[in-house]
């Protein structure tokens, strides 16, 4: 048994047919390879899987691949192409993640990007505690945070800066 499903993946659309059990992240990774949704726990708890699904976050390995069909999804691999890049091809958030050493080993950075993302839209001036809570959902084994939330309000300056 199989079901066709629709979806905007990065701004292009995909039809596929596929089994209804099959996740998110798998299909992402596995049909449109498109491996920078990370796998981590595949239990929810990470965050590395994250992707934005209309605008959202979510945690693409508790999200069926069939629940998603009609919706707009962006992955770390689209970002880019969602705000004025300062000519190298990378989104505010990911320039500021650069800059101000906000990885380390790099396996959780494309889901607290995504989700920083998602908190600059919502609160593009957020506090520490505001950065910490929105990022809550997604772990770092390497980091301490730190830098992350540095990051953060980094990208939240440039991006107000350039608004200007």
């Amino acid at each position: 048994m199989s079901a066709e499903i629709q979806v905007r993946v990065n701004g292009k659309s995909y039809e596929s047919q596929i089994e209804p059990r099959l996740l998110l992240v798998h299909y992402l990774r596995d049909v449109l390879g498109l491996t920078g949704t990370h796998i981590g726990c595949e239990t929810s708890l990470c965050g590395a899987c994250t992707v934005l699904l209309d605008g959202k976050t979510v945690k693409s390995c508790t999200v069926l691949a069939v629940q998603a069909s009609g919706s707009e999804i962006t992955t770390i691999e689209g970002l880019s192409a969602q705000a004025p890049t300062n000519g190298n091809g990378l989104h505010p958030v990911q320039e500021a993640f650069w800059e101000k050493h906000g990885l380390q080993c790099g396996y959780c950075t494309p889901g607290m990007i995504l989700a920083s993302v998602e908190l600059l839209r919502a609160n593009p001036n957020p506090s520490q505690p505001e950065i910490r809570h929105a990022l809550s959902g997604n772990l770092c084994r390497c980091t301490g945070y730190q830098h992350i939330v540095q990051a953060v309000e980094f990208a939240a300056k440039k991006m107000k800066s350039r608004k200007r």
